[in-house]
């Protein structure tokens, strides 16, 4: 059973930041590509940014030059470090991995709780 924990959400006042983890845990082989979605009241779950296992990133345009995503293989941990956050950034974030469970078995998508992220004054 893999598991994906997000951590670091709250209220913040625009212009503010915040550093959302994400940790993955359980019994599994390999975890790939790791990236954040968020979707907001009303709206679709959008893309946020994601990064390979190789450290290779992209970003959604709405966040470009403010939010960075980074991993730690060796602890099987996503962090996206959000910088002048807006009030149109308030959603509930979302943590999504490629996680090979076994060798011979394809890479599956796995999402975590969600955290809530609230950024008004």
């Amino acid at each position: 059973q893999v598991q994906l924990v997000e951590s670091g959400g709250g209220l913040v006042q625009p212009g503010g930041s915040l550093r959302l983890s994400c940790a993955a845990s359980g019994s599994f082989f390999s975890i790939y590509g790791m990236g954040w979605y968020r979707q907001a009241p009303g709206k679709e779950r959008e893309l946020v940014a994601t990064i390979t296992s190789g450290g290779s990133t992209m970003y959604a345009d709405s966040v470009t030059g403010r939010f960075t995503i980074s991993r730690d293989n060796a602890k099987n941990t996503v962090y996206l470090q959000m910088n002048s956050l807006k009030p149109e950034d308030t959603a509930v974030y979302y943590c999504n991995a490629g996680v090979k469970v076994r060798p011979l078995v394809g890479a599956q998508p796995y999402w975590g709780q969600g955290t809530q992220v609230t950024v008004s004054s």
